[in-house]
């Protein structure tokens, strides 16, 4: 069965709230000692279990447990991840204090009494591991069993969580001509920054609009590279600008290594 902590809430609109946690296997210790970290880059003040709004967040310190063997890493992950979304689902339901479940028999996912729309991501997930895999291993760092979920009263929405960065050789593969000219004359710490949200950002729309994996990665998002740029300037545990061609906003969670389409 899955515990997760750090478990951290966030409103976004009177309509729109999402989360995010990290799951582990309450038989199984966690995957980040393994690899020698120590603690996740999270302040403390406030019980993880504490709802807030965007413009009142705090973090907490976190100390990993004891390591988890890749192999039981590797065979395990996708369920717990499965089950661990979810429960964060029911976490975030008994938050607000809405009683229902989930309809997952067709996709976008919706609460079956509310209709509030409902979309999930975790780290690792399976499209992009696949899509890395067969670009030579587009990012070098460990997975984490990070859980995030998203529910929207208004329309469709996206969220996707990513400890990871997107290789360069990847982001040229996949990206469009008009992003890889523009990350290209940017110093290489905002390339590397820019390349990672730009891939969530179209992993979060292709949970919206149901793309394919092809089509998704190949949407022109560089309009978006400047005003993430400004954005990030204000280095701010929440950020939110406005996408003029979707009329969707676009909320960044450095922190919490989270970005939300709503």
């Amino acid at each position: 069965m899955p515990t997760l902590t750090h478990t951290q809430y966030t409103q976004l609109t009177p309509t729109t709230w999402c989360a995010t946690a990290q799951v582990n296997d309450s038989l199984s210790p966690s995957f980040e000692e393994f690899w020698g970290q120590s603690s996740w880059l999270l302040a403390s003040h406030i019980s993880p279990l504490s709802f807030y709004r965007h413009d009142n967040l705090n973090w907490q310190n976190y100390l990993s447990p004891v390591a988890l063997s890749v192999r039981d890493m590797n065979h395990n992950q996708r369920q717990l991840q499965r089950k661990g979304v979810r429960l964060l689902l029911q976490h975030l339901l008994d938050q607000l204090e809405i009683n229902d479940a989930l309809d997952e028999s067709a996709f976008p996912y919706r609460l079956i009494d509310n209709n509030h729309y409902v979309c999930f991501s975790h780290t690792g997930s399976k499209n992009k591991n696949d899509v890395h895999n067969h670009a030579d291993q587009a990012t070098h760092q460990p997975l984490n069993n990070k859980v995030a979920v998203i529910i929207s009263r208004d329309r469709p929405v996206g969220i996707d969580i990513e400890n990871n960065d997107v290789a360069w050789q990847v982001a040229q593969r996949f990206y469009s001509a008009n992003e890889i000219v523009a990350m290209q004359a940017l110093p290489m710490i905002q390339r590397n920054i820019i390349a990672k949200l730009l891939w969530q950002i179209k992993e979060s729309f292709i949970k919206i609009h149901q793309y394919t994996l092809a089509q998704g990665l190949g949407e022109d998002y560089a309009y978006l590279i400047a005003g993430l740029l400004s954005a990030l300037r204000e280095q701010s545990p929440l950020i939110v600008i406005a996408d003029s061609q979707s009329h969707y906003h676009i909320a960044v969670l450095p922190t919490q290594q989270t970005i939300v389409i709503f």
